[in-house]
């Protein structure tokens, strides 16, 4: 178990497509781990495995309050959804912004767990929002491809003058 480092925007790995894990092994365990680990040293709710520059469909999410009830979902799909609405979302690989997201706010989902067991499972609120966030992380989507041109514009451009010019963008 380790805190490992997080890739952040405008890092090119961020938008590879990740694998579904086909092999429920130690390496699976690990990187749960690992994602766990990293996840509460940040504060946050939830981590994908792309984040931490592993291909495969691994993500973790701890909604309690003392960061005592880590969930890991590995291979998950969305089956149903219900209730959509506007949430605000922030995200570790894009750090200092927020944005107002319209998704389901509620969803019937289908996983496996670290030994390989099938679940299925309903979310509501947060826990579902945050699902699909890390769910996107699959298939290389970031936090900035659910705004609008002008305000990914925009950003793009305070990022890179928060940053300076030689990390750059190259969003459109």
């Amino acid at each position: 178990m380790a805190i490992r480092s997080i890739i952040e925007y405008p890092d090119p790995r961020l938008r590879e497509h990740s694998d579904p894990v086909k092999s429920f092994d130690e390496t699976v365990e690990r990187t749960a781990n690992d994602l766990i680990d990293t996840l509460h040293s940040t504060r946050s709710i939830g981590l994908s495995a792309p984040q931490i520059d592993d291909r495969r469909q691994i993500l973790v999410m701890d909604h309690s309050e003392d960061q005592s009830m880590p969930e890991v979902f590995i291979n998950p799909e969305v089956l149903g959804r219900g209730r959509f609405g506007f949430v605000e979302e922030r995200c570790l690989s894009v750090p200092d912004m927020s944005v107002l997201v319209w998704r389901p706010t509620k969803i019937l989902i289908r996983a496996r767990r670290i030994d390989g067991e099938v679940i299925e499972q309903s979310l509501s609120g947060m826990p579902a929002v945050c699902l699909q966030h890390e769910m996107d992380h699959f298939i290389g989507k970031l936090l900035t491809d659910r705004m609008n041109w002008f305000k990914r514009r925009r950003m793009l451009k305070a990022l890179q003058q928060a940053r300076g010019p030689e990390q750059g963008t190259s969003d459109s």
